[in-house]
């Protein structure tokens, strides 16, 4: 499971919007958001750089993936 670290996460609607953008590249996928670190969990078939984009086009900057 690829932990993403994220900038501009600072509110319930990031959440929701992070979530979103995950879920509409794979709708199966599971993403848990740490707002305190900016840490984003996500468990998804997908590929971690396809799942880093939708991310990125969602308007949040992803900084590092473990």
């Amino acid at each position: 499971m690829p932990v993403f670290t994220v900038t501009g996460l600072s509110c319930g609607h990031c959440v929701r919007s992070v979530t979103k953008a995950v879920q509409g590249l794979d709708a199966t996928a599971q993403v848990q958001v740490e707002l305190a670190s900016g840490e984003v969990r996500i468990d998804s078939a997908q590929p971690a750089e396809a799942l880093a984009a939708v991310i990125e086009a969602a308007g949040y900057s992803v900084v590092a993936v473990k």
